[in-house]
């Protein structure tokens, strides 16, 4: 599975504005919602707040991986953001959440949901590539780091 089969350029957003776990979810469910229009963002906002209260995404370094699954959704759908100053995400490590990468799964998936939280996962184990990201300018070129780092594995 490659990054780019879950992850196009109009999902990337270079500024996520949100100060709290809430209002970054919601706004990056509002992401989804604004490509696909059949996915409610209140929707899918309460499913991946859901999955928060059973734990934390934040898995350190600066990096959470929000997901769920929906109902309808009929593939793997992914959305990046990147909070310039970062947010308080209950962080397995105690610092701020900057870089996040949210999943969304058809509800009857398993293994290819688990195959695409392992992939993002490895993706932003990088030090350098997660510096190269904070960095990074827009959309644009952001989408082009994520496709050239998914490309080297």
């Amino acid at each position: 599975m490659k990054i780019t089969e879950i992850l196009s350029p109009e999902m990337v957003l270079p500024d996520l504005k949100g100060t709290t776990k809430a209002e970054i979810l919601n706004e990056l469910a509002g992401c989804f919602a604004a490509q696909y229009p059949a996915m409610k963002s209140a929707d899918l906002a309460a499913v991946l707040a859901e999955r928060e209260r059973l734990g934390s995404t934040a898995i350190g370094d600066g990096i959470a991986i929000p997901h769920g699954k929906v109902r309808g959704v009929s593939k793997i759908l992914g959305a990046f953001g990147r909070h310039r100053t970062g947010v308080d995400f209950e962080s397995l490590d105690g610092g701020p959440t900057r870089l996040f990468f949210v999943l969304v799964a058809p509800e009857d998936s398993t293994s290819l949901h688990l195959k695409a939280l392992a992939r993002v996962s490895r993706l932003f184990k990088d030090n350098a590539f997660r510096d190269r990201l904070l960095a990074a300018g827009e959309a644009d070129e952001i989408y082009r780091l994520i496709v050239e780092e998914d490309g080297r594995y």
